[in-house]
């Protein structure tokens, strides 16, 4: 791979990073909104939603480190 490419590449993770920052901070509000709840509505289906929107929001970040640590290795070869 040329330089150009590898360089392409690295601007690519460097965007991938600041999306999945954005995507943490979102789940952690989302976390914070969930705690605030009183007990009850926690256990509501809006409750439950919630709870899955942080789970969701979690496993997207974490694919997107998947995906920058792919990325990564395609560099360094």
């Amino acid at each position: 791979m040329n330089k150009a490419r590898r360089k392409a590449i690295e601007e690519i993770i460097d965007q991938l990073g600041t999306l999945k920052e954005q995507i943490e901070c979102i789940s952690e509000e989302e976390q914070e909104a969930y705690d605030n709840l009183p007990e009850s509505i926690q256990y509501s289906e809006r409750g439950e939603a919630m709870g899955e929107y942080v789970t969701d929001l979690d496993d997207a970040a974490s694919s997107i480190d998947d995906v920058m640590s792919t990325l990564q290795d395609i560099i360094e070869r």
